[in-house]
Order: structure tokens, then C-alpha cells, then sequence
């Protein structure tokens, strides 16, 4: 086998190039890496990327840094997967700490309410929109799978919160019925373990922070343990810890901060970040990013050298399939628990409408483009709301 036809640092800069100017959400990500990487500079095989989809699809967090960590990893390894993971996440990162900063100190004013007033709204008809093409991707006609998706989005909606167990419970389903439960057919033990040391390996760096970093570790590393799915699956998780358990942010807040993933580059799981400034500031955001995403840097390269041998058993398939139709299911009922919060007048209510009817007629239209938008509406429409 001939050696890479590129250099760790070239790799590293296309990351982080990528994630500074990479808008569209994971599938546009990861349909820039194929273009680039693959089909014109030639430095990943078709294979090598197929399999690096494939491993971001099984494991947990967020599938385009996922990827990247894991393209960094075919021909660098360890120290190649490192550095570009952070030089993917790390121009977002800076992004929402500026934006944290801004919010934190902008945020009594009227321009500041103005325009997070119109983005609101829009943020609950994108996340319907994307709601909706991954329930008719994931889903199929596939009666099990949605009646998981069923039981999960009413739970969110009833409870106003993610249960991580019930993901789990859900692939597991899935693997005992589609295998017919033959002892046979089993978790590859190279895979299930892979699952067991990103929880610790968080928790115990940060016993020895003040406890309110100890809280966010925790909580943000069980989001990036526990989370499958797309980026936006991570929301209702995100909103029973946030908002309801620990009552670190408002609704409102909370709303913002989603907003704030739709209009940065890089991964949409980035809003933690933004979450853990206006928690406990800068320390807080870097915990709360090092804590998400850790799971999933470990999650990547546990696996990846027996991902070839074990990756397309059919116990693993049904398993991810199962879970997958559950954090489906838990967006789905995250639209409408955010909606009750954030469409509060007819002109919030049109406009997530407005928004909802631009993304069904007009497919490419990339979503920084709508809270652009939406921010000059709410610019214009809030001093009439009194």
C-alpha cells in the first residue's frame, strides 16, 4: 500500500478552512468532504470515506466531526485525527464565544431582543424542516421504526425532555427483532466497549474544577456520550438539562442558542459552547465543548482500527437503525416544545410558516441565509409588539 498523497498539515488546513466557511449543517459537511477529499484533490479512497460515514452513523455525537476525525485518521492515525479534530471545531468555537461575549453584554438591548425576536421563530421552522426529511429518511416503511419514533416524540413532548435510556432501549429493540433473537447475533465486543470509557475519562478531569464546571463537564459529556443522530438531535437532550433540570438558561435563552448554531459554520453541536459562556464564561465554554466532544473524538478512533472486520454486522445496522428513529422521534417532539415557547404572536407564528414554505419549495437554500433574514423581520416588526 503506497503512502498518502498529502501532508498531515495539509489535511489539517483544509479543516480548518472548512470549518471556518462549511454552512449547510453535517450532510452539506460531509458532502464537502467527499468533493474535495475524494472526487478532486484525490486524498481519500471511496472505501476509506464510505466506512468513515459509516462509523459516524453507529457512534454517538456529531456526525461531520465525526468524519473529519475519522479521514484524519486513515492515513495519520492518532496524532492526525487530533489535530483535525480541533482545526475543524475550532474556528466555530471561536465564533460562539465572540457571539457568547456579544450576547452577554448586548443582550438588554432593543436591537439585541430585535433580532433574536425574527431568528427565534425561524430557528422552530428549520428545525421542523430538517425534522421532517430525516423522519422521511430514516424511517422508511418500517412499522417498528415508527412506532419508536412515535413513542419517543410524544415522551418529549409530555416530559419536555430527552431520556437517554430510551435510545438505547430503542436499538436494542430493533437488534432483538431483526436478528430474531439469536444469541449469535450479537454487539461486536470491540464496538460495545468502545462505548464504556468516555464518561469517565470526562468526569474525572474535572473533579478538581469549582462545582459549576464539574456540573457542566458531566451533563455536556453525557449530551456527547448518549446523543445519536444528526447535529440537531442534541436540542431536547440539551433543553430538559438546560432549561429544566439545572436552570442555567431561560427559554428564551435557550432558543437563542440554537439560533446561534444555525448561523455559525462548523458543526451545529458547536452551540455548547455558546451555552457554556453564558453559564459560567469563558471556562465554561471551553468545558462544555472539550466535554461534547471528547466522547465523540474517543468514540472514533476506539473503533476505527476494528471498524473494517465488524462495522457492517447486522446486529450493529439494526441497532443504529433503532436508535436513530428514536433521536428522530425526539427532535420531532423538541419542534413542538420549543414552538410553545417561541411563537408568541401571529408575526413569530408567520414567520416560522414563511421559513417552513421556503425550505420545502426551495431546497439549497442554506439556512444562515434565512436568519439573516428573519433577524432584518424581527428588526422590523419587534418596536410594533408593544
Amino acid at each position: 500500500m503506497s503512502g498518502p498523497s498529502y501532508s498531515l498539515w495539509q489535511v489539517v488546513a483544509y479543516m480548518l478552512r472548512l470549518g471556518t466557511i462549511g454552512f449547510g449543517g453535517p450532510v452539506a459537511l460531509a458532502g464537502y468532504m467527499y468533493r474535495d477529499l475524494v472526487e478532486q484533490r484525490r486524498w481519500i479512497s471511496d472505501e476509506d470515506y464510505k466506512e468513515g460515514i459509516a462509523l459516524a452513523q453507529l457512534m454517538p455525537g456529531p456526525m461531520a466531526a465525526q468524519l473529519a476525525i475519522y479521514l484524519g485518521y486513515v492515513h495519520y492515525r492518532t496524532l492526525g485525527a487530533t489535530l483535525v479534530g480541533i482545526a475543524f471545531v475550532l474556528p466555530s468555537f471561536l465564533m460562539v464565544v465572540a457571539l457568547g461575549w456579544a450576547y452577554t453584554r448586548f443582550g438588554g438591548l432593543t436591537w439585541m431582543q430585535a433580532t433574536f425576536y425574527g431568528v427565534g421563530a425561524a430557528v422552530i421552522g428549520i428545525i421542523a424542516m430538517s425534522a421532517q426529511k430525516l423522519t422521511t429518511k430514516s424511517l422508511g416503511k418500517d412499522k417498528l421504526l415508527w412506532a419508536i419514533w412515535a413513542i419517543t416524540a410524544t415522551t418529549t413532548i409530555i416530559t419536555e425532555s430527552e431520556i437517554a435510556s430510551l435510545f438505547i432501549a430503542a436499538g436494542v429493540t430493533v437488534w432483538l427483532w431483526r436478528t430474531k433473537w439469536r444469541p449469535s447475533a450479537r454487539l461486536s465486543s470491540n464496538a460495545a466497549m468502545a462505548l464504556v470509557p468516555a464518561i469517565p475519562a470526562v468526569s474525572v478531569s474535572l473533579t478538581t474544577d469549582p462545582a459549576i464546571l464539574t456540573q457542566i463537564g458531566v451533563f455536556f459529556a453525557k449530551a456527547g456520550t448518549f446523543v445519536f443522530g444528526s447535529g440537531l438531535a442534541i436540542v431536547p437532550f440539551l433543553y430538559g438539562g438546560v432549561v429544566h433540570d439545572f436552570h442555567w438558561l431561560t427559554e428564551k435563552q435557550f432558543v437563542d442558542a440554537v439560533a446561534v448554531a444555525m448561523i455559525t459554520p462548523g458543526p451545529v453541536v458547536i452551540t455548547v459552547g455558546f451555552i457554556g459562556y453564558l453559564v459560567a464564561g469563558l471556562p465554561g465554554a471551553c468545558v462544555a465543548a472539550l466535554a461534547t466532544f471528547l466522547p465523540c473524538y474517543l468514540l472514533t478512533i476506539g473503533p476505527a482500527p476494528y471498524f473494517k472486520k465488524h462495522g457492517k454486522r447486522p446486529g450493529l445496522l439494526a441497532f443504529i437503525d433503532g436508535v436513530t428513529a428514536a433521536a428522530v422521534g425526539a427532535i420531532t417532539g423538541s419542534v413542538v416544545v420549543l414552538a410553545k415557547r417561541s411563537l408568541v404572536d401571529l408575526p413569530t407564528i408567520l414567520t416560522a410558516l414563511v421559513v417552513v414554505a421556503i425550505l420545502w419549495r426551495f431546497k439549497k437554500v442554506q439556512e444562515p441565509w434565512i436568519i439573516l433574514a428573519a433577524a432584518l423581520v424581527g428588526m422590523a416588526l419587534f418596536p410594533f409588539r408593544h
